[in-house]
């Protein structure tokens, strides 16, 4: 996993409209858990992971890097952003660029969350590292996603097939609105 080059992290508390995006704490524990372990959330990356082997595996803090955001909603954790360099990518396309990832509690889904978390670490990076070109992936068949992309300004680059299922890569340049 390697960062995005961004010497000072963790940047302070990026506030949206109803949301904080920040830092993980120790609180967090509980709701990566569900995040992980819930069938809904990873039906379009793989599956959900064991709970059992989550509760063992899962430091006290987890996901604490750089480009790893949660997502708070009225002081609890509803999902997680995240920004890394796309390194080892599949595509040539993604390599070395920054790529967006996120996930949600489905308790979560329907209510603009993604797009608002999103386009606020979007816009964050935007101001870390100008010019910086973003990508995203995600299966075609999860379209929330793919309406998503489409709002934070993504544009196809190309349709691939892996880990048995179409792939979706976007991207979006600096100059693109975020939401």
């Amino acid at each position: 996993m390697s960062d995005l080059g961004v010497t000072a992290w963790p940047p302070e508390p990026i506030t949206t409209a109803r949301l904080v995006l920040r830092e993980p704490e120790a609180r967090d524990r509980a709701a990566f858990i569900e995040l992980f372990a819930s069938p809904e959330v990873n039906t379009y990356l793989g599956g959900p992971r064991p709970r059992d082997e989550l509760e063992r595996d899962l430091p006290e803090v987890p996901e604490r890097w750089p480009g790893s955001f949660v997502v708070d909603l009225d002081g609890a954790m509803i999902g997680q952003i995240l920004l890394r360099r796309a390194t080892g990518h599949r595509r040539p396309a993604a390599a070395g660029k920054a790529d967006l990832g996120y996930l949600f509690l489905p308790r979560a889904w329907g209510f603009g969350y993604a797009a608002e978390a999103c386009a606020a670490a979007l816009d964050w990076l935007d101001g870390v590292l100008p010019g910086e070109p973003v990508v995203l992936t995600t299966q075609t068949a999860n379209v929330a996603s793919m309406r998503l992309a489409a709002k934070l300004g993504f544009t196809e680059v190309e349709r691939f097939h892996a880990w048995d299922a179409e792939q979706w890569l976007g991207l979006r340049s600096p100059a693109m609105p975020s939401a």
